[in-house]
């Protein structure tokens, strides 16, 4: 073997032993708990008068990179200071060869001057004299102290590799009343902590390469003498296994191999065979208990649905990471469709501010999201009006129940020009703007005014604003991103704000103004969340005249479903000579966008295999990094004449399995047996005699997708848990187990280590 590979060897054997991890002291919890002592390590507060000195250790054996770790655990510790002369003092001492007053603790009457001095301070080098720094304290007493009038306490900071005798002086600093916490930097050595700590030494030693684990211990510690308290009084200091590692040289036998050795009596060399070691770094384990604080979670409660990972924010506070089909509402609640029972106003602004084409782009707005989101068997009423000096109810609430006629009646609307009078559009509208009442209380429907304006108002709004509210009017914003402000200000909440940065990006508010004017999910296939993927045959047996046939029918199926990035997702694979994603699940967030690229999807011709494309579906479209959203319904629609179909129903059972619906739409005058063994066990297949005949089926493709929509789901299927994590069910949600390397709460980060 070359010695270059020889030595490669050598190195792989000596440190594949040793664990990469370096944090050497590990408090065995869940991941929640480690959050919670996290949290509580910063909501612990030290007000009691007490003298704090910090002996941070400056030699060589710690290193620069150790003393600025220690120099962060200080300025940290001091976070939960109340620094003052009547209250905490604070000092510093550095030792190596010889002790080092940075400051004493008499210097400073402020956290943040405390904090900017440890900042400064510079790493000095040398031996590890702690011996020395404890007899210079025993001579001294604290630097600046009170004598010993108030509670005295050392915070030792060090690898525990001393050069000189540690115990005595420790043990005579602790006679004196002092209490000594002793802080592990680097590996250090866990027996000479604890030979300097307090008692009860695992309350008292720590280690400062894990902060707020560290702080929190520290606190811990003193809130049972009752020098700091946490912030909330249901917090509790609780016992949790934890592991301390040493890492050290060890000799180990590696084997034996040919000596030569000479004998005494005799000048013959005897050939015999001698022992030969190897030394290692290996990391020896010791465990322990450790003693922290945790405080009741706001996530205790599990107040995420559908799948939503719960993160808190302090003792009180969290937000939930929500699967895109929940993000839009708290607690990842959907985001709803207009299948509620509601009255409209949209309130125009058509004064000169605004301009004829910003007044015109508004009616644009009003018409696409009409046309977008009202059915026949709607139960939303809808107006509009217009202002500029006064109020002009063009369309009455509920007056056109045709969205055709509705549409066509806003052409008429004039543009009226003149101030833009705003205050007083709103008290009007809360006084008129609805018509006669049609009900009380829950027997009312709902009334919600949208204001859509691009100019600042020339009159106060704040009274009418306030006026309406009071009125039960839900008040909503639609503007340019010059009118935030004051829009936030009539509807009296940011989230009621929605605002565009160019005229086009206004269309794109639609989705967002419809998931905001229903606050109840009510029954129908179009609220419901769906992940839906067609899947067309375009091989030379279907043609591209009935390639266009299929087209068309997609379409005309997607206009039936709330298409926007909260509820339905469509996507689309084509399949001939070769397979095709023509567009992902994630790749068009609105129904324009969805009909327009259908239109695009290329014909490609030659020989199809259907079961390639299920599989390609499978792999690359149908997974959480390509759009798929955990917590929905997933569908695959697949049309095709038949042909090539012979190789597909493995693939669509695999698909099934992975809690993906899958239904075929066999075109042609006869049944293909390869079709029936591929629709499966349940109704999963519909035959059309002819592509011209396809849209006599489309009530009965949207029942059947409507009906797997209802079906229940298994938040692990397909996995939300990207490289290769494991995806495990738990009180109805779902977690992921993330291999070595990953972390996250879907396992998307990647961990990135310091180097020491």
């Amino acid at each position: 073997m070359p010695p270059f590979l020889l030595l490669e060897a050598v190195c792989i054997f000596l440190f594949s032993r040793v664990p990469p991890s370096l944090p050497v002291q590990e408090v065995l919890v869940s991941r929640e708990t480690i959050g919670k002592i996290s949290v509580a390590s910063k909501m612990m507060w030290c007000s009691a008068a007490v003298d704090v000195l910090f002996l941070l250790d400056g030699s060589h054996s710690v290193g620069k990179g150790s003393f600025e770790r220690s120099k962060h655990f200080a300025i940290t510790v001091c976070d939960a200071l109340d620094v003052s002369p009547d209250r905490v003092r604070v000092g510093v001492l550095q030792f190596s060869s010889a002790p080092h007053l940075e400051f004493p603790l008499d210097s400073f009457s402020t956290r943040q001057e405390v904090k900017a001095k440890i900042k400064r301070m510079v790493f000095k080098g040398g031996r590890t004299e702690t011996g020395l720094a404890l007899k210079y304290l025993l001579r001294t007493g604290f630097p600046g102290g009170r004598n010993g009038s108030v509670p005295q306490i050392l915070i030792l900071a060090t690898d525990g590799k001393s050069q000189g005798h540690v115990a005595l002086p420790a043990k005579q600093l602790k006679e004196r009343g002092v209490t000594v916490f002793a802080v592990g930097v680097r590996f250090p050595r866990w027996e000479e902590l604890h030979t300097l700590a307090s008692e009860p030494r695992e309350q008292h030693v720590l280690l400062a390469e894990q902060v707020e684990d560290a702080t929190n211990g520290l606190f811990s510690t003193l809130s049972r003498s009752a020098l700091c308290t946490a912030a909330s009084p249901d917090c509790r200091v609780r016992a949790h296994p934890c592991e301390r590692r040493t890492l050290e040289t060890v000799r180990e036998l590696a084997g034996n191999a040919l000596c030569w050795r000479g004998s005494r009596r005799t000048s013959a060399v005897l050939a015999t065979l001698c022992p030969f070691y190897s030394w290692k770094r290996v990391f020896l384990t010791h465990p322990a208990t450790c003693y922290r604080t945790t405080c009741p979670g706001p996530c205790d409660s599990q107040p995420c649905q559908n799948g939503g990972t719960c993160v808190p924010e302090g003792l009180d506070r969290y937000h939930c990471l929500c699967p895109l089909a929940f993000g839009g509402e708290a607690d990842c609640a959907p985001k709803l469709s207009l299948e509620c029972r509601i009255d409209v106003l949209f309130l125009l602004d058509s004064s000169a501010g605004t301009t004829p084409e910003g007044f015109l782009r508004a009616k644009a707005f009003v018409k696409r999201f009409v046309q977008a989101v009202l059915s026949e068997d709607s139960r939303a009423r809808v107006g509009v009006a217009g202002y500029s000096r006064e109020l002009l109810v063009a369309v009455p609430v509920g007056e056109y129940q045709d969205v055709p006629d509705l549409v066509r009646s806003l052409d008429g609307i004039p543009f009226g020009g003149g101030p833009t009078l705003t205050g007083s559009a709103l008290r009007q509208v809360a006084e008129r703007g609805f018509g006669g009442a049609t009900g009380t209380g829950q027997h009312r429907p709902r009334r919600v005014v949208v204001l859509l304006t691009e100019s600042h108002s020339q009159d106060e709004v704040a009274g009418p604003a306030r006026h309406a509210r009071a009125r039960e009017l839900l008040l909503l914003g639609v503007g340019s991103e010059a009118v935030r402000t004051e829009l936030e200000e009539i509807t009296g909440s940011p989230k009621h704000v929605m605002v565009y940065t160019d005229p086009q990006d206004l269309f794109n508010q639609i989705p967002e103004l419809q998931g905001k004017l229903c606050s109840r999910l009510q029954p129908g296939c179009q609220a419901q969340s769906l992940d839906l993927v067609f899947m067309l045959d375009a091989s030379a047996s279907v043609g591209p005249e009935n390639f266009a046939q299929m087209q068309s029918f997609v379409r005309n199926c997607a206009l039936r479903f709330d298409v926007n990035p909260d509820v339905t997702q469509v996507g689309l694979v084509v399949y001939g000579s070769r397979v095709q994603t023509a567009f992902g699940l994630d790749a068009h967030p609105t129904l324009a966008a969805v009909l327009r690229a259908v239109s695009q999807a290329p014909y490609l011709g030659g020989a199809g295999s259907a079961g390639t494309a299920l599989l390609h579906i499978y792999d690359k479209v149908m997974t959480v990094q390509r759009g798929a959203r955990p917590g929905v319904p997933k569908a695959v629609v697949m049309l095709t004449g038949g042909r090539g179909a012979e190789d597909a129903a493995v693939p669509a059972q695999k698909l099934r399995n992975n809690g993906v619906s899958v239904l075929v739409v066999g075109v042609g005058p006869v049944l293909r047996e390869a079709l029936r063994r591929l629709a499966g066990p349940r109704d999963s297949l519909i035959h059309v005699a002819a592509y011209s005949d396809l849209r006599y089926h489309q009530d009965q493709l949207i029942e059947w997708l409507c009906g797997e929509a209802k079906r229940p789901v298994n938040l692990c299927k397909p996995s939300p848990c990207t490289n290769e994590g494991t995806c495990v069910l738990q009180n109805g949600s779902y977690r992921c187990e993330c291999r070595a390397g990953w972390e996250g709460p879907h396992c998307e980060n990647r961990v990135l280590r310091c180097p020491q």
